[in-house]
């Protein structure tokens, strides 16, 4: 089957040449956003961006020319925004057509640039160096921390065990600091916690990455606590080894907190035994399931966390110093949710609010009674396999006008003397934390938690601020922790640059490795209590294979590991020349820096 589509302007123009003949046949894809048929086909199914189009019946070898467009008044930016996962589905059989080529790894073409100093990212607080090198094979040490960052060593193929003697001291220390002394016939490591060590460690690993032991004295710390980054597992299931590997990578740049974004309108990929419906319905996408191919080619996309998977990932991190905050989703993003259980929406709702992705009917409504007993069994299921004590609740992108046309949601408004749809959310979404801070958590959410007539959220949750920075600092302002992952700088499913052969979504902006340091998180030096950190995201709408993931990620994430470390804001140049440095391979691991790209 010959297939080709290419971006003429507004359009995506598709041809197509069987090679057998097509009767009743239909062309599946999703799309960055919803699609619309332009010519050469009908619409047959439509949901989200994902698109069925009836074609005409063809002989093979005959030219079919079809026409796409994207709804809303999208534009097609790069070769991401074409079909998504392309197929024809013919006499019950799904016949996938050849994808798009992904990605577009910049850090390949990156230069090994000669440092003036260490050649580590995040580049430590301070460096006295004595002036010489010496040849070490490798190091020598004992303790939870040495044979962690062994582990971590081997796993990167890093020359890291040997004979080199390292011996650690206690010294009273903030958490994660240490001093490393390298001399001629130790290293010393000085710290007062097991991340501080394990940290040590990774510098001194990626120091040995030359062979070479620079003798002289770090004093090293971290800017913020909160040095994250986040994956979205809900649109696209990433095997466990990929999590793995993913929080390695967090590990040699110092991040400590892993966000896992496992629920979506898509999918719900761990299993809670209170609510079996979830895994038995949300598990899996495409032919036959209840939910269509969405972003997938394959005739069946998908996969769950069983629990013990989720125990081994969470001892993984731990490994590495990360914790682990889950994400569940209320009210909003919750298209299969609600659609598993019909009883959370209001069945007298006239509403036809849609989502920015195209989905009518993905919020939950508070004034069923089935909504608070699904939310309740949610929080307690996710929360007793995670035991970082924090729970993210999600609350972001309500669409306009949500429960404006629901008799019950009304009512409720009415008895708690509620005005508007984000008066309604605030209640809803405070309510919810009251119930996750009664379990002992204490509950994190988005940017627009903090809406309402109510105050917001409440019960000491922490704000993550996405569209921008402003409601960051506005919701600091208001007295909330509030880490800061504006879509400009810290997305790193958008695309590079404004290229049409680059990749990634650029709805927020095209992000550059400069643009993940050009900003300050703390614009406001009486905010720097309330502003705890800084997190990386990745969304995986157009991810297809976990492999995708990685020329996305890099080399931005020095930029956020830059920046959650580093006291002082790290200059773009410096960033750049340290990049040649963290070229990583299509498994996410380090490569040598001599190494052919």
């Amino acid at each position: 089957m010959d297939y080709n589509c290419h971006i003429d302007g507004d359009d995506l123009l598709c041809s197509l040449i069987p090679d057998r003949k097509l009767q009743a046949a239909v062309f599946c894809c999703s799309g960055m956003a919803p699609l619309q048929v332009v010519s050469g086909g009908t619409e047959k199914r439509a949901l989200g961006s994902y698109i069925e189009v009836s074609l005409p019946d063809l002989n093979p070898g005959e030219v079919h020319h079809f026409t796409l467009r994207y709804a809303g008044g999208f534009t097609p930016a790069n070769r991401a925004w074409l079909p998504i996962g392309p197929a024809i589905r013919m006499g019950g059989e799904l016949l996938p057509l050849p994808p798009t080529h992904a990605g577009r790894d910049v850090s390949r073409n990156l230069p090994v640039l000669p440092i003036d100093g260490l050649a580590v990212v995040p580049q430590p607080t301070s460096w006295d160096p004595q002036g010489e090198t010496i040849a070490v094979d490798g190091v020598s040490g004992s303790g939870r921390a040495y044979e962690n960052a062994a582990a971590l060593a081997d796993r990167q193929k890093l020359a890291f065990r040997g004979t080199f003697p390292v011996v650690v001291n206690k010294r009273d220390l903030p958490q994660d600091a240490y001093r490393l002394r390298n001399t001629p016939e130790q290293v010393i490591i000085e710290t007062a916690s097991y991340g501080g060590e394990f940290y040590a460690l990774v510098t001194l690993m990626t120091l040995l990455r030359s062979g070479e032991l620079p003798i002289g004295e770090i004093s090293d710390g971290p800017r913020f606590d909160w040095r994250g980054q986040h994956l979205d597992t809900a649109r696209h299931f990433y095997a466990p080894d990929t999590i793995c590997a993913l929080l390695d990578l967090m590990a040699m740049l110092k991040l400590n907190r892993f966000h896992w974004h496992f629920a979506d309108d898509e999918a719900f990929r761990i299993p809670v035994p209170a609510l079996p419906e979830l895994e038995q319905h949300l598990t899996f996408r495409g032919e036959g399931q209840f939910l269509p191919g969405l972003f997938t080619a394959a005739p069946m996309q998908g996969g769950s966390y069983d629990h013990e998977t989720v125990r081994q990932i969470i001892a993984h991190a731990a490994a590495l110093n990360i914790e682990v905050l889950p994400e569940i989703e209320a009210p909003a993003h919750a298209l299969g949710l609600a659609a598993v259980y019909p009883d959370t929406r209001d069945p007298d709702d006239t509403g036809g609010e849609t989502s920015v992705q195209g989905y009518r009917g993905n919020v939950l409504n508070p004034a069923m009674p089935k909504t608070w007993d699904v939310l309740e069994k949610l929080v307690d299921g996710i929360s007793a396999l995670f035991p970082f004590g924090h729970l993210h609740l999600g609350c972001d992108e309500l669409p306009k006008n949500t429960w404006m046309h629901t008799p019950r949601a009304l009512a409720l408004m009415q008895e708690h003397d509620l005005q508007t749809t984000q008066d309604l959310q605030g209640w809803t979404i405070a309510k919810l934390a009251a119930y996750a801070s009664s379990k002992g958590l204490r509950p994190a959410a988005w940017e627009e938690a903090a809406q309402g007539s109510n105050g917001g959220i409440g019960s000491n949750a922490i704000l993550f601020s996405w569209t921008g920075q402003g409601p960051g600092l506005e919701a600091a302002r208001a007295g909330y922790d509030v880490v800061m992952t504006p879509a400009q700088h810290l997305y790193f499913d958008m695309a590079h640059t404004g290229d049409p052969d680059d990749w990634g979504a650029s709805w927020a902006a095209f992000v550059d490795l400069e643009d993940t340091v050009n900003w300050d998180p703390v614009p406001e030096e009486d905010l720097s209590d309330r502003i705890i950190g800084v997190q990386g995201a990745f969304w995986s709408e157009f991810t297809t294979e976990d492999s995708q993931m990685w020329p996305m990620l890099m080399p931005r994430m020095l930029g956020l590991s830059m920046m959650a470390w580093q006291n002082e804001k790290p200059a773009a140049d410096a960033l750049r020349e340290l990049a040649g440095y963290y070229v990583i391979d299509e498994s996410g691991r380090l490569m040598s820096p001599d190494m052919d790209r």
